[in-house]
């Protein structure tokens, strides 16, 4: 990964805890600690953060707590080949006319490009899933109501009136921070809060995970795997994970990353 490219994603993750740690921006970056250490301390002699004993943290820390986890311009650079393909993969399960939910997160985002040429009916609280598709499609969209978390670029309600459940889905595409024999994983309450309520709102259950998403465990349940229809993945997954769906009664989809992709109009 060039410089310039990890000291952005140092930046941002500095900005979504009060330390970063060394070990974290390594995983982020997939460099080593040598190299982390020496970016912090390019960073730290330009002022654009300060160093600390183990990691670094933000100059100008957020003024408003965000959602845990890591922040969508973080995510979006990691995986990249796998998420298109695995994105690719969702939209071919979709029919002309299909009233979808679309939940946000860096892997649904990449079904913006092929749902470009779709005319369907889709619910997200994804910003900029909402903001390409009216730019670039024909689809309907329907937004949820609430706060827009910058960091993650959702749009989350606490409160069960909202828009939500006036949405009826044949299909939720969703992903997620891990996943197990418990289920689906994520790493904030409020998040699984407003995520239950569209999954409630959908016939099927259609989770998109890169193969490294079942080594990956969070506090918290978000639903049981009996409540998943379909995973799409990568081939990177373990023969151990394959049974576990299998056992689950879950239908398995493999994208393979090197697969041609198909031209997007919306690129």
């Amino acid at each position: 990964m060039h410089e310039k490219e990890r000291h952005r994603i140092i930046l941002s993750a500095v900005q979504e805890k009060p330390v970063a740690t060394v070990q974290e921006m390594v995983e982020l970056t997939d460099s080593s600690e040598a190299t982390i250490r020496r970016d912090i301390a390019t960073l730290h002699v330009q002022k654009k953060l300060r160093r600390v004993r183990g990691g670094a943290e933000a100059i100008n820390p957020p003024q408003f707590p965000g959602l845990a986890g890591r922040p969508f311009s973080v995510n979006e650079t990691i995986n990249i080949a796998q998420k298109r393909a695995i994105a690719l993969k969702a939209v071919e399960l979709c029919e002309e006319g299909d009233p979808i939910i679309v939940n946000g997160g860096t892997t649904t985002f990449q079904m913006v490009h092929p749902l470009a040429t779709r005319r369907m009916q889709i619910f997200t609280n994804s910003f900029p899933i909402a903001e390409h598709l009216l730019k670039h499609s024909k689809n309907t969209i329907m937004l949820s109501g609430g706060v827009i978390y910058r960091e993650q670029n959702i749009i989350l309600s606490p409160f069960d009136n909202d828009v939500t459940r006036n949405f009826y889905a044949k299909r939720m595409f969703m992903g997620a921070q891990g996943l197990s024999h418990l289920g689906l994983m994520e790493a904030d309450p409020l998040l699984i809060q407003a995520e239950q309520k569209l999954i409630d709102q959908a016939d099927e259950l259609v989770v998109l995970v890169d193969s490294s998403k079942f080594r990956k465990r969070s506090s918290l349940i978000l639903c049981p795997l009996e409540r998943i229809t379909t995973v799409i993945t990568d081939n990177g997954i373990r023969d151990e994970d394959r049974q576990m769906l299998v056992d689950a009664g879950i239908s398995l989809v493999v994208a393979d990353k090197s697969a041609k992709e198909q031209p997007s109009t919306a690129a």
